[in-house]
C-alpha cells in the first residue's frame, strides 16, 4: 500500500481545481461554467420561479394531472401544508448555491492574477459578481435568512457560517454592492451574447435598491419605506432609460424564437441550444412541464381565472382596478387588454399567432381542477425547430428572459410614485399601456377577425383616472402584474408591498368556490411570505441554521 501511495494521489482526470489554473483560458473556463448554472435547472426547480412566484401567488395554478402529480407544489401553492422536509426546497437552496459557488471560486481565482497577466481581469471579475448578486437576489427572496459566503470562505468552513449572521439588509447590501461593482466595470456592450453588460447590472442594481427600500421586520411585515435607498433606484435607472435598451414595438416579440431573441427590449437572458454536443442539448428543462398537454406533456403552470380577470378593461380602456374580479370576463361581451392574449390561451383561439394550431379543450389535463388556460410567454410553437422532444418531455431552446426593459420602467415608475413624484411615473406606464395598445397585430383568428375585443388606453388624469398618489400606487401594481404576468415575480411582488397575505386571501376565498384545490388553503401572515429553511440543509449545518418563524 506504501509504494501505491504516488499513484492514488492523481486529481480526476477532465476536472480542473483551483490550484492547477495558470492560463486565462483557464480562468475563462471557470466564469464559463459560472454562466451555465443558469440554465442547470429542470422541472421540479425552475429558476424561472413559475412555482415560485406565480403558482404560490394568485396568478397560477400547479396543473398538471391532478393535485397528487407533483404535490409539494400543491403544498406550496395552498400554503397550510408546506414543510421544511420538502425535497423541491432543499433542490432549490442547493442548486442556487452551485451557482454562487461557481462565481465564488472563479472570484477567488482572480484575486491572485494581475491585470498585466490577464487584461479582462476587472471585467471578468464584474461578471462574477454580477452572476453571485444575481443568485444571492434569489435566494434571498426565497428563504430571507441565509447564509452569506463570498470568495473569502474556503470550503471548509461553510459549514461555521450561520444563516443568521446577517440581517435582510446586510445581504441585499452586499448584493447591491456586486451589482455596483459590475456597474463601474463592466462594458456598454459584450461582444459574445449572453455575456452581463453594463446595463444589465444598472437593472438588477435598482431591482436589489428597490427591495432594500422595503423595510422589514422580523416577522417580514414591512415597517416602513427608505427614501435615501429609492432615490438610488431613480439612480440606477437612468443609464438604462438612457441606453440602446427600449420597448419592442410589439409585445410579442419578447416571447417568440428565433430572430427575435436578444431582442432590444431583453437586457439579460439566458441561452439554450440544441445539437451542440452537451447530451440531450441545452435547452429550457426548467419549464419544460409548462407545455400543454396538445403539445405532448405536461399542462402545469396554469394561468388562473383572477388573472384572466385582471386582463378586463371599463369603457375607457382602464382596468377595473377595484372589482376587476367581481365577475368573469365573457370573451363575447367585455373588451380586454391585448397582453391577456400573449400571456394567456384558451379553447378556440390560435396558439402562438397560428390558426393552424387551434387550442381545444383536449390541450389540459385537469379541466374541473385547473380549468382550460394554459401559459404562452415561455412556449413556442409545435412547428419550430427550437421545439424540443425529450420523452416524455417538450421543451424549447428559446432564451429565458432575467430582466427586460419594461420591468426596468416599472422600477423606476414605482420608486417615484413611494417618493410622492406619482405625476412624473405616469409618462412611464403609459409607455407600457400605449404598447400594449399597438399589440395586435398577430391577435388574429383565421379570417383576419381579432381574437378578443380589445381596448386599452393610456391614463389620462381627469378622465379615466383620478392621478392621486393613492391611485397612481394601485395603477402601478396592477400595472406590474398585467405586463410581467407569468414571469415569476407576481409573489415577490406582493411580498415587497407587504400585502400578500390580503392578497392570497382574497384570492382563496374568490376561487375556493370554484376551485376544490382552495377548500383548505390560507396565507399565515409572519410565516408564508418566506419558505422554510431546508430541514436537509439544517441536519447539514449541525443545527447552526435557524428555521424561519413559525415553521
Amino acid at each position: 500500500m506504501a509504494s501505491c501511495n504516488d499513484m492514488l494521489e492523481i486529481g480526476p482526470r477532465g476536472v480542473l481545481n483551483e490550484d492547477q489554473v495558470s492560463s486565462p483560458e483557464e480562468v475563462d473556463g471557470f466564469v464559463i461554467a459560472a454562466y451555465s448554472q443558469l440554465g442547470n435547472d429542470e422541472i421540479n426547480r425552475a429558476f424561472s420561479m413559475y412555482q415560485y412566484g406565480n403558482v404560490r401567488a394568485d396568478d397560477a395554478y400547479k396543473g398538471g394531472g391532478g393535485i397528487n402529480d407533483g404535490d409539494v407544489f400543491h403544498f406550496m401553492e395552498t400554503f397550510v401544508t408546506s414543510r421544511p422536509d420538502q425535497w423541491n426546497y432543499d433542490g432549490i437552496w442547493f442548486n442556487i448555491y452551485v451557482g454562487i459557488r461557481r462565481a465564488n471560486e472563479g472570484l477567488r481565482i482572480m484575486n491572485n492574477l494581475t491585470e498585466q497577466e490577464y487584461p479582462l481581469l476587472l471585467t471578468r471579475q464584474a461578471e462574477l459578481r454580477f452572476l453571485r448578486g444575481y443568485w444571492y437576489l434569489m435566494l434571498e427572496n426565497l428563504f430571507k435568512n441565509i447564509p452569506y459566503i463570498d470568495e473569502n470562505v474556503p470550503a471548509s468552513d461553510y459549514g461555521t457560517i450561520s444563516n443568521r449572521e446577517f440581517t435582510r439588509d446586510e445581504i441585499l447590501e452586499k448584493i447591491a454592492a456586486d451589482f455596483s461593482f459590475a456597474t463601474e466595470h463592466l462594458p456598454e456592450r459584450q461582444e459574445q451574447i449572453g455575456r452581463a453588460d453594463k446595463y444589465a447590472a444598472y437593472a438588477f442594481l435598482a431591482k436589489t435598491r428597490l427591495y432594500q427600500a422595503y423595510k422589514q421586520d422580523e416577522n417580514h411585515a414591512v415597517v416602513s419605506i427608505d427614501r435615501p435607498l429609492l432615490e438610488e433606484v431613480l439612480k440606477a435607472t437612468e443609464p438604462v432609460l438612457s441606453s440602446p435598451y427600449g420597448l419592442e414595438d410589439d409585445f410579442a416579440n419578447n416571447f417568440l424564437p428565433g430572430s427575435y431573441e436578444n431582442g432590444k427590449e431583453s437586457i439579460m437572458a439566458v441561452q439554450f441550444s440544441s445539437n451542440d454536443g452537451a447530451g440531450r442539448g441545452r435547452v429550457n428543462f426548467g419549464d419544460m412541464l409548462t407545455a400543454p398537454q396538445g403539445l405532448g406533456c405536461c399542462d402545469f403552470h396554469k394561468p388562473s381565472q383572477t388573472l384572466v380577470n385582471a386582463f378586463h378593461t371599463n369603457q375607457a380602456g382602464v382596468p377595473l382596478l377595484d372589482n376587476y374580479n367581481n365577475g368573469n370576463v365573457d370573451f363575447a361581451v367585455h373588451t380586454v387588454d391585448p397582453r391577456l392574449d400573449h400571456t394567456v390561451s384558451r379553447p378556440g383561439v390560435p396558439w402562438k399567432y397560428e390558426p393552424a394550431h387551434m387550442v381545444t379543450n383536449e390541450w389540459s389535463r385537469a379541466i374541473p381542477i385547473y380549468g382550460a388556460y394554459n401559459s404562452m410567454k415561455e412556449n413556442v410553437s409545435p412547428d419550430c425547430d427550437c421545439f424540443i422532444n425529450i420523452p416524455p418531455f417538450y421543451s424549447n431552446t428559446k432564451t429565458r428572459i432575467m430582466i427586460r426593459y419594461a420591468d426596468v420602467l416599472l422600477l423606476r415608475a414605482e420608486a417615484l410614485i413611494e417618493l410622492g413624484r406619482h405625476t412624473e411615473a405616469l409618462p412611464l406606464i403609459n409607455q407600457l399601456r400605449e404598447r400594449a395598445a399597438s399589440s395586435t397585430t398577430r391577435l388574429k383568428m383565421d379570417d383576419g377577425t381579432p381574437i378578443s375585443r380589445y381596448l386599452v388606453r393610456p391614463y389620462v388624469d381627469g378622465e379615466n383616472i383620478q392621478w392621486t398618489l393613492e391611485n397612481a400606487r394601485k395603477a402601478l401594481r396592477f400595472e406590474r402584474r398585467l405586463e410581467l404576468a407569468l414571469e415569476g415575480s407576481r409573489f415577490f411582488d406582493l411580498i415587497r408591498w407587504g400585502i400578500a397575505d390580503q392578497e392570497m386571501n382574497s384570492f382563496f376565498e374568490h376561487e375556493r368556490s370554484t376551485r376544490t384545490i382552495y377548500q383548505s388553503a390560507r396565507f399565515t401572515k409572519g410565516r408564508d411570505e418566506f419558505l422554510p429553511i431546508p430541514q436537509n440543509q439544517i441536519f447539514w449545518s449541525m443545527n447552526l441554521y435557524e428555521q424561519n418563524p413559525r415553521y
